[in-house]
């Protein structure tokens, strides 16, 4: 059959379009069609009549067409608008996108059609952007189905690690079915089996004198009792008397059980009375408590401290170094850290804190290092000794000399060496200096400035002691 064929259009049977009509025709046969000059110039602009979402765009007669596209279709479109004048229109649709004072965007696939017109060219246009809402909803579907696959590997890696990680041994039954779904390492060492022999098996095959029917009833009625007694069973193959915990939930539209196993061994695990009690004498001592960690910042202090230094939040000592609180700063520091992680602990350690006032608080200090493989830490408790100091001072204006071989040590750090030996003999001398050089470890600069003596002022006494050559 040839009637309708391309004989018909070529033989002259179609009788010239009226132009009132063709341009009818032409919106009708596309979405948008434009009508460009061989400038480029954009000589008519049709808009299907079925279709209003355009709007109107008479306001593009007269202008350059790239004045209404993006910056990468205006490349395009000139390459193949070259081809087109050069006699090789495109053979393929070209997709380009429009912009209309820049809020205005949309993609549309074109092919080139010649014109009566001489070089001017006729573009008809199909919206692509139901295409493209529907490829955007495509991806935006793929996204939220990749970020669920994520989100239930998340969890699954959560769930599992906590399955391998509790004391409990925790097996998971199908109400429907009776079979366990799910099981950890701990209750397969409870019933004898490896966990993967667990997996499908009937939950009541693993126990003597016990049916499917009645076991799984006696384990839902359990569920319905907030003050039920566990169920009582005895494991088939290590013949071991176990209880069953169990707690009914509802996934995926079916009931399971989870079901916590113990043995007859099984201790529960009572409160850590002494813990409470550590942690209430910390926030409730008169003493200042503070933990270090083994470069001297501070981790945390109790309300006593921030007594103590005068510090209004709890914000303003943390995470700074204690050193910044001592008169003697890193040298005091440097002593306590050092004695307490030689020997563990230092029993008194008599100093002076100082506030952002300038206020001086004098205290005597007692460190232990706690012995931690992750996280080793210094604890400090910081008694103020102020008015025992006031004491001290009133007995020696009343002439009694301290005891030389306990309360002059004790004094060491507190009190320069001549207010601390202007009554006492060289004995006590020798003493001082003595337990500044084993405080520091032999450090002669850190001994000098803690007895408030210069460098050759110390060398001069230890050479009249004879401890120039003291080891430390």
């Amino acid at each position: 059959m040839t009637t309708g064929g391309s004989n018909f259009w070529s033989s002259g049977a179609v009788p010239l379009i009226e132009p009132q009509f063709l341009s009818s025709i032409i919106a009708a046969a596309s979405d948008i069609a434009l009508v460009v000059s061989a400038e480029g110039t954009i000589l008519s602009v049709l808009i299907n009549n079925q279709d209003d979402s355009f709007g109107n765009l008479k306001h593009w007669e007269g202008r350059a067409v790239v004045d209404f596209l993006t910056e990468e279709s205006i490349e395009k479109f000139q390459a193949a608008h070259s081809a087109y004048l050069a006699g090789s229109p495109p053979k393929k649709s070209l997709e380009l996108n429009h912009l209309d004072n820049a809020t205005w965007q949309y993609p549309v696939r074109y092919t080139f059609h010649r014109f009566g017109q001489e070089n001017a060219v006729l573009l008809l246009g199909r919206d692509l952007r139901p295409i493209a809402e529907t490829q955007q909803q495509l991806v935006q579907a793929q996204i939220a189905l990749e970020q669920g696959y994520e989100a239930r590997r998340e969890f699954d890696t959560r769930y599992r690690v906590v399955m391998g990680n509790v004391d409990d041994a925790v097996v998971f039954v199908s109400v429907q079915t009776g079979r366990i779904e799910d099981a950890n390492d701990q209750a397969a060492a409870l019933l004898g089996l490896k966990t993967e022999s667990l997996m499908g098996a009937t939950f009541a095959s693993l126990f003597s004198e016990r049916s499917g029917a009645e076991l799984t009833e006696s384990l839902m009625n359990a569920t319905l009792s907030e003050d039920s007694e566990p169920i009582s069973v005895r494991a088939t193959r290590t013949r071991q008397t176990l209880s069953v915990q169990p707690t009914v939930f509802r996934a995926a539209g079916q009931r399971v059980l989870m079901c916590r196993l113990r043995g007859e061994d099984f201790v529960s695990v009572q409160p850590d009375t002494s813990a409470r009690h550590a942690v209430a004498l910390f926030r409730s001592t008169t003493d200042s408590i503070v933990f270090l960690d083994m470069r001297g910042t501070v981790l945390s202090v109790n309300d006593a401290f921030l007594d103590l230094v005068g510090a209004a939040h709890l914000s303003d000592v943390v995470g700074a170094s204690l050193a910044d609180f001592m008169v003697r700063g890193q040298i005091d520091m440097g002593v306590l850290l050092e004695n307490a992680t030689k020997t563990g602990q230092m029993r008194v350690y008599s100093t002076r804190l100082v506030n952002d006032l300038g206020a001086r608080v004098p205290v005597e200090v007692s460190a232990a290092r706690l012995e931690d493989p992750e996280n080793p830490a210094v604890a400090l408790i910081l008694r103020d000794v102020s008015r025992l100091e006031a004491v001290r001072k009133s007995e020696n204006t009343s002439g009694s000399l301290p005891d030389p071989g306990r309360n002059v040590m004790d004094l060491v750090g507190s009190a320069s060496l001549k207010e601390i030996v202007a009554e006492t003999t060289d004995v006590v001398e020798k003493m001082c200096i003595e337990t500044a050089v084993n405080l520091t470890r032999n450090n002669r600069v850190a001994a000098a400035e803690m007895l408030g003596l210069s460098r050759q002022s110390l060398y001069v006494k230890l050479r009249k002691f004879g401890l120039l050559n003291k080891d430390g």
